[in-house]
């Protein structure tokens, strides 16, 4: 069977293949994109397809300095500190010709605002999004919010027009099982042009010639031909005979193998994602346990238990073959508020963590269900059964239900998971990102990937407050306060940070972004 699905995959890749010299980048990944609606789901790889075909106002380069997209410069304004004024690029078109203008803004930003959106925490503090003229927006704030630009950097801009004519100014329903017509068609003013979309399958975009950087960014490639792979050794096959020419996820056990090979190289670097379980211990009695009428993940005890019996180390030699940092807090380094105290505060201690099962009335253990995802992070559901092993020595007999990431983060967005896997990567390099998905209590708004059942009134009160406290130093001292609560609550079990491995010919200039997210107008041609 698995041969099998081999040779389907490499058949797929060879009948889409251009013939030599043809500007095309074959691209594989472990997963797909989740849904083509910019405001449908805040994930790592769906933002990644999506940035070849729409803009945002501001992204980020390799170095994850802001760099000017839709918009050429921002500032507050000098006469309103709740008020930041964007200046818009002139001349863009979209994809099908339409002009861009602040209309488009305003209208992208409100739909991302909206209850089914994803990117809504992103948003919280706006209160107002003006159109000054054709390319001037204000954006208002509930408060001075000196980091409102870090939190725009994956909101794109969807023509108003195109979006009322096809009947998708709603945005999708993803948890709900809704698809529109923006779920699987794309009208931007990116880089590239979707051509054809077939989830799961395969993604072919063409370079828009008409793009308003086209003079500014390499845009080497013609055609980008993106096709996922979940199984590794299929994605390693298809390299190493030239299927593709471009992988994002080499899998860690094949590394040097890849790299030995004639033609390949491969490109290393941290990146800005951590991976953890969560825990719900705000429920009464749990679903996917055998304890009646209670709830072993309330008891704090049990969550420090279930953090000691965890051997990051051992993890990260044989299941990741050293290509992982353990990690003692889920912020990654690059993110303001990490502290490599904090960071080192996860240790392994079977003993304690018995002696800390006892105490808390679970000495002889109880069985729960570990949910993860199998086509989403570096070898997750290797992690995960690793973690069963280990959880079994303190008693804990765990049950592994490992799925493909589009039916596993509907179950943490709708609370239908007890213990769960989740990577969390930070495109702000602020706390504030974590705290708004993570910390905070989940509300329509704010909180929707907590998954813990954690809700503490006064901890969401000094998130809030992040958005607009000007006062640096007192922001860092209230960032460094909710760190402590989470670390000292065991909201969540730190794992690692991850480290980025892309392998691609010698002749694909593309270098590693922290993000994972690989920009291919800015690639060249060797």
């Amino acid at each position: 069977m698995r041969f099998a699905k081999k040779a389907i995959v490499a058949s797929l890749l060879a009948a889409t293949a251009l013939p030599a010299g043809a500007e095309t980048l074959r691209w594989a990944s472990a997963g797909d994109a989740l849904t083509l609606d910019p405001h449908s789901q805040n994930e790592g790889q769906t933002h990644t397809i999506r940035h070849q075909m729409y803009d945002a106002l501001i992204i980020r380069d390799v170095t994850g300095a802001f760099e000017a997209s839709l918009a050429t410069d921002w500032a507050p304004s000098p006469s309103d500190p709740n008020v930041w004024v964007f200046n818009l690029r002139q001349g863009v078109k979209f994809h099908n010709g339409n002009d861009f203008t602040a209309e488009d803004v305003v209208f992208s930003y409100n739909r991302a605002k909206t209850e089914t959106s994803d990117m809504k925490e992103l948003l919280n503090s706006i209160t107002e999004i003006r159109a000054v003229d054709d390319y001037t927006v204000e954006m208002v704030t509930d408060g001075p919010n000196p980091i409102l630009p870090a939190n725009l950097t994956d909101l794109f801009i969807m023509d108003k027009d195109w979006t009322e004519e096809n009947n998708t100014v709603d945005v999708q329903d993803f948890e709900g099982g809704e698809i529109t017509y923006a779920t699987t068609n794309v009208n931007g003013t990116g880089a590239y042009k979707l051509v054809s979309r077939e989830p799961d399958v395969k993604t072919v975009m063409e370079r828009n010639d008409d793009y308003w950087g086209r003079d500014q960014f390499p845009m080497a490639y013609s055609e980008i031909i993106h096709t996922p792979i979940q199984n590794a050794a299929t994605r390693v096959a298809a390299l190493l005979s030239g299927e593709i020419n471009f992988l994002q996820d080499v899998p860690v056990q094949d590394l040097e193998r890849v790299n030995g090979s004639d033609g390949l190289v491969v490109k290393t670097a941290p990146q800005n994602r951590v991976i953890f379980f969560g825990m719900n211990q705000g429920a009464e009695d749990l679903e996917a346990d055998n304890v009646d009428g209670k709830n072993p993940l309330a008891d704090l005890r049990v969550r420090r238990a279930m953090s000691m019996a965890i051997n990051r180390d051992a993890i990260k030699q044989v299941v990741m073959r050293g290509q992982s940092e353990p990690a003692g807090m889920i912020a990654p380094p690059f993110v303001n508020g990490w502290t490599a105290a904090m960071d080192g505060e996860s240790t392994t201690d079977i003993d304690g963590a018995k002696a800390l099962m006892a105490e808390a009335g679970y000495g002889d253990g109880f069985s729960i269900r570990l949910d993860c995802p199998n086509d989403r992070y570096i070898n997750d559901e290797a992690i995960c059964q690793a973690a069963v092993g280990m959880l079994g020595q303190i008693g804990i007999t765990v049950n592994l239900d490992a799925i493909p990431k589009a039916q596993h983060f509907p179950k943490i967005t709708d609370s239908k998971t007890d213990f769960y896997m989740l990577g969390w990567g930070v495109p702000t390099y602020d706390s504030e990102y974590i705290f708004n998905f993570l910390v905070h209590g989940r509300e329509s708004s704010i909180g929707t990937w907590n998954g813990t059942g954690f809700d503490n009134d006064e901890l969401d009160a000094k998130i809030l407050s992040l958005a607009s406290n000007t006062d640096l130093d007192q922001r860092n001292a209230d960032i460094a306060a909710i760190w402590r609560v989470v670390q000292d609550e065991q909201l969540y079990i730190p794992i690692h940070h991850q480290v980025l491995n892309w392998a691609m010919g010698d002749n694909v200039g593309i270098e590693v972004d922290p993000e994972n997210q690989p920009m291919i107008k800015h690639a060249t041609v060797k």
